[in-house]
């Protein structure tokens, strides 16, 4: 039986991580303090067993986001990564954070109360048309400093 592992890591591939197993409870925390961590309306977490968890590369700054709970963030690039609870058995890792974002599907959502009211209207707004040439896509591109998805023997 083959076993599951996820990467991931930030933006600029600063920080690394690397999970084995099935990431457990994937959900979606619309709490306020997540909301102010991801600088989004919301923040998708699963859980990572620590026995299965290691750092590839380099190594997150902590924020103590509470006295229960440190956030995991790249220091040069600001991507959180990590929820973490320093007792517990797992670490929390941000969804959006893996090579592979869709291989995962929460199955919860929690703290309902600070969720935004509007967003059963996404489905329905305009959507903006594509641009006529790629002019803009072709410079993002020849000029992109983001990491791969997938883990490189170094970066840059």
């Amino acid at each position: 039986m083959e076993t599951v592992e996820q990467t991931g890591g930030c933006q600029c591939g600063a920080v690394r991580y690397r999970a084995r197993g099935e990431l457990g409870y994937p959900h979606i925390c619309h709490c306020r303090m997540c909301q102010k961590a991801a600088g989004n309306y919301f923040m998708p977490l699963a859980a990572a067993m620590r026995d299965d968890f290691e750092l590839t590369r380099g190594e997150p700054k902590w924020f103590h986001s509470s006295g229960l709970v440190r956030r995991g963030f790249c220091g040069d690039c600001g991507t959180p990564l990590f929820y973490d609870s320093p007792d517990a058995d797992s670490i929390n890792i941000m969804l959006g954070s893996l090579d592979d974002p869709q291989a995962v599907t929460p199955v919860m959502q929690s703290n309902l109360d600070s969720k935004m009211v509007w967003f059963h209207t996404l489905d329905g707004l305009p959507v903006e048309q594509e641009p006529e040439t790629n002019d803009r896509e072709d410079r993002i591109a020849a000029s992109n400093r983001q990491h791969p998805d997938h883990d490189t023997s170094h970066w840059p």
